[in-house]
């Protein structure tokens, strides 16, 4: 009897009168990175459909944004965390779509696109299925939630895909919105969802497209997105298809443009609601005469850069002709002159992802910097040297940024010879009041062709003396050129090789310019057959050495085959030597390149 009262009391008391409620994991931070203190099995994953403010598909609504979350279940404990936001038109597939015809002649209105290709099955139809991502485990487990967003036109969003407008924009922005209570959710079963599991405070990071995004949203300057990780990012959709008046591919993309993207990735289940957004794509992004007009200036995030308040860890490989280097330098001067907290990586692979390239450091540098952005970690990062670069023999070094301190353009003249191969003169430009020598274009040779040959009349070719030092070049180089054409519409090419002792070439860096568009990227203006015009040529950034015994050679050709518009060949240029130079980013400036080559 007494023990079966003894009983009883004892289960009448509270819980916590007996044992304790276990308490929520907390993170834990070592040497200043998260540590691993949660299983990344034991997650919640639920989907929401976030409200943007915007109607892209014209249908009187607000687009709704699909998320998916993941976090650790010991929010469901009362742990609040912060949030690694990828935000992608990828995760539904893609579309089967042609890219129009490159082999067509210059400024001529009305060129057609090619037939499209047949299409993959409608998406965005049924349940959501799983997102996934390489760094999810990595981030849920050291107390990170991570979120997916489907962007405006793909999977199970709403909307229209319009790549890089304004309103693929604000669909991304409003995840970052409603993590942190300023607009609404719904779940799959139209309940109110709330994010009252997070701090709010977001990092943003993906490769491509999806490292784009975070540029576009970050431009925005919406709080509580605290930091941003672009990889292989564009910051100007125009430098992206067209280059100074040019229509220029993305490398191994001969054709695409704004409007095959958004048919690529424009994967919701009742397509046919975008057919007239898509159609306005393909009108407006003028393909004819390659100018920087409205259309590309709204999806041009430098014009904002001024907003930007997150820090930015930014990626990029240094032989990405895809998302080419243009795209992150312009972006991250103009970023450093506003003191957007910085750091930059810079590796010797194309469109990639350093996971795959120097994986422990990279986590370590990644947990470091969405430790102190987003948890408050004070570990110095902050204040470690801003650049991190791989060097051609695969090794990697830190410096105080980048371009390399120290760095200064030196001007080298080349001297005739050009059609097999002549000199560049590191003091004196051509004397005399002319000098011309002439090139017809070719446009079915490519560059790496034309660099090899002995001799031809389809592109003009310069070289210095074999280099008795290495000398490293650190930013943008220039072509000034002075060019007359025998028709009114031509493409220019200048680029930079290394040629080594062996006889052997590769491409340094490359540009293009549209000789119509020499005085604005915005306005076209005839050209004089006969006429001597004044050409810049901006060429990609890079970071390169050019070892001991190799030799810097400058190559002018008209089309480049790879990348810009194929017109027959035949067009004919002449370039006046008295009033061309080109303008290198020398580290350690003329007394350096003067060591190397004399």
């Amino acid at each position: 009897m007494k023990a079966a009262v003894l009983l009883a009391a004892v289960l009448a008391l509270p819980l916590t009168a007996g044992i304790a409620e276990a308490a929520p994991p907390a993170p834990v931070f070592t040497g200043g990175q998260a540590q691993p203190v949660f299983d990344p099995a034991d997650v919640v994953r639920e989907d929401v459909w976030v409200t943007a403010p915007v109607d892209s598909d014209h249908d009187g609504a607000d687009d709704l944004v699909h998320a998916q979350v993941v976090r650790p279940r010991a929010t469901q404990q009362g742990l609040k965390v912060p949030v690694v936001y990828q935000a992608s038109p990828y995760y539904a597939g893609g579309n089967d779509v042609a890219n129009h015809d490159v082999d067509v002649e210059l400024s001529v209105p009305g060129y057609a696109r090619g037939p499209e290709g047949p299409r993959v099955a409608a998406h965005g139809v049924g349940p959501a299925t799983p997102i996934t991502w390489r760094y999810q485990d990595y981030f849920t487990a050291r107390g990170f939630a991570v979120v997916y967003g489907e962007s405006l036109g793909t999977g199970l969003s709403t909307g229209c895909p319009t790549t890089g407008d304004v309103n693929e924009t604000i669909g991304a922005r409003s995840v970052v919105d409603w993590l942190n209570g300023r607009t609404s959710a719904k779940d799959a079963n139209g309940a109110a969802a709330k994010a009252d599991w997070t701090t709010g405070k977001t990092g943003m990071m993906g490769v491509s497209y999806n490292g784009t995004l975070p540029n576009a949203v970050a431009s925005t300057g919406v709080e509580g997105l605290e930091t941003i990780v672009p990889i292989a990012a564009i910051s100007s959709w125009y430098e992206y298809y067209r280059h100074d008046g040019a229509v220029v591919a993305a490398g191994g993309y001969q054709g695409e443009d704004a409007d095959v993207l958004a048919e690529y990735v424009h994967t919701r289940a009742d397509r046919q609601v975008c057919r007239p957004v898509i159609d306005g794509l393909t009108r407006d992004q003028d393909r004819v005469t390659g100018d920087y007009t409205p259309f590309w200036d709204v999806r041009n995030y430098r014009n904002d850069v001024g907003k930007v308040r997150a820090s930015v860890l930014a990626v990029h490989g240094l032989n990405d002709w895809n998302v080419k280097t243009e795209q992150v330098a312009t972006w991250y001067e103009a970023l450093k002159a506003r003191g957007v907290e910085h750091k930059i990586w810079l590796h010797q692979s194309g469109h990639a992802d350093p996971y795959s390239l120097r994986r422990d450091v990279w986590l370590a540098t990644l947990n470091k910097w969405m430790s102190h952005s987003l948890y408050g970690i004070d570990n110095g990062i902050q204040n470690e040297p801003k650049a991190t670069i791989q060097r051609e023999d695969k090794s990697w070094v830190d410096e105080a940024d980048w371009p390399a301190p120290g760095t200064a353009d030196v001007r080298v003249y080349p001297w005739p010879g050009g059609r097999s191969k002549g000199t560049i003169d590191t003091r004196n430009p051509v004397p005399g009041t002319a000098a011309a020598e002439t090139l017809a274009d070719d446009s079915s040779k490519t560059i790496e062709q034309l660099a090899g040959l002995a001799s031809s009349g389809n592109r003009l070719l310069y070289a210095t003396p074999a280099a008795k030092q290495a000398v490293r070049f650190s930013g943008t180089a220039h072509a000034d050129l002075a060019l007359a054409f025998d028709r009114p519409a031509a493409n220019v090419t200048a680029i930079l090789l290394d040629r080594a002792p062996d006889g052997t070439s590769h491409v340094i860096t490359r540009g293009w310019t549209d000789p119509q568009n020499r005085t604005s990227p915005a306005r076209t203006e005839p050209i004089t057959p006969g006429q001597t015009y004044r050409i810049g040529v901006d060429l990609m950034p890079k970071d390169y050495i050019l070892a001991a015994g190799h030799r810097l050679e400058v190559l002018v050709a008209s089309s480049d085959h790879d990348y810009t518009l194929r017109p027959k060949p035949g067009a004919g240029l002449a370039l006046d030597l008295t009033r061309t130079s080109v303008t290198l980013p020398v580290t350690g400036g003329k007394p350096a390149l003067r060591a190397a080559f004399g």
